[in-house]
């Protein structure tokens, strides 16, 4: 028998337009000195799961710090954001974070952009039953390479959430960039942007968050090279690369990456890459900033207004900017 129920969501996939030669990108990537991968790799589906393990470690405080300044503020936040707007969910994952906000701002239509179909997919198919007079719409998509919402989006008022301190993936030169072409799909919405941003602290309680004991960190982080061997047929043994996370005070930011455990060569699909013992390839930053330092990069990106909320420890700030 057919199934006749109606279709709550829809997906648009824009990953195509923007892939080009994909895995020379990547190649060329871990051939530099040093060698690099963009965080975007962490997330098949595995590695989702590995995220969404890390969100619950005692010592990874982002998330809930955020869940709890989200709660405490939530009607506050949401008078300002304003109600039956377009909400674009940027990195959605799981969608759960957003969930939260969708009985409180009445969305018109509801944007989940992410990298992760699978992921996607699924988190739509749970939610859109909860909300059925939402209109959703999954959009898998690089966004940090652009925002390809033309024809996903109307031209009525939209609010971008951009939660999870995930802007600090970003160099603050590149946050600058990835800032200005929200602010451009805003301007002509009458939008805003409303991003959790991590703060800076003890070296002690950032090393353990990004270096967790039960080794949850280290497995998201070599999944990475299964992923990327499966993706495009490369042969790292993941077992060769020991996991280094650790807070560089005078960067600013918290720095991941893969250290070979020894001598060895690499197959990236007819390229070879060989790496000495100790030798590092680079998979992530994570970049935080005082309050003043944050809202100058908004101001950078063309953002004229701006506002901010912090959390109980002063260690964690949302902020909402509009054009």
């Amino acid at each position: 028998m057919p199934d006749n129920k109606p279709i709550h969501y829809r997906i648009v996939d824009r990953s195509r337009a923007q892939s080009g030669d994909e895995r020379a990108r990547v190649v060329a990537a871990l051939l530099e000195d040093p060698p690099r991968i963009e965080p975007k790799y962490f997330y098949d589906d595995l590695g989702c799961a590995l995220y969404g393990a890390i969100c619950l470690l005692p010592e990874y405080y982002p998330t809930r710090t955020e869940a709890a300044l989200f709660r405490d503020r939530r009607e506050e936040i949401s008078r300002v954001l304003g109600t039956g707007r377009q909400f674009v969910d940027l990195g959605s994952g799981d969608c759960r974070k957003a969930q939260g906000w969708l009985p409180f701002l009445t969305p018109s239509r509801y944007v989940a952009v992410d990298f992760a179909a699978g992921e996607l997919e699924r988190s739509l198919a749970r939610l859109s039953p909860e909300f059925p007079r939402v209109e959703m719409v999954g959009v898998v998509a690089d966004f940090t390479a652009g925002l390809p919402l033309d024809g996903v989006l109307d031209g009525s008022p939209a609010t971008f959430f951009y939660p999870g301190s995930s802007i600090g993936n970003f160099t603050p030169d590149e946050a600058v960039v990835f800032l200005s072409n929200v602010r451009a799909y805003c301007a002509p919405r009458a939008g805003g942007l409303l991003i959790g941003v991590d703060g800076k602290k003890a070296s002690a309680v950032l090393d353990a968050a990004y270096d967790d004991p039960l080794g949850v960190t280290a497995a998201f982080n070599r999944n990475v090279l299964v992923h990327l061997n499966r993706r495009f047929a490369f042969n790292f043994d993941p077992g060769a690369f020991v996991h280094r996370g650790f807070y560089n005070a005078e960067a600013g930011r918290v720095e991941m990456h893969l250290e070979s455990a020894r001598e060895q060569e690499v197959d990236l699909a007819g390229s070879k890459r060989r790496f000495e013992h100790a030798q590092r390839i680079h998979t992530e930053n994570s970049c935080k900033y005082r309050p003043e330092e944050f809202e100058a990069l908004l101001g950078r990106a063309g953002f004229g207004s701006v506002r901010h909320w912090t959390s109980a420890e002063n260690s964690y700030y949302v902020f909402y900017a509009t054009a």
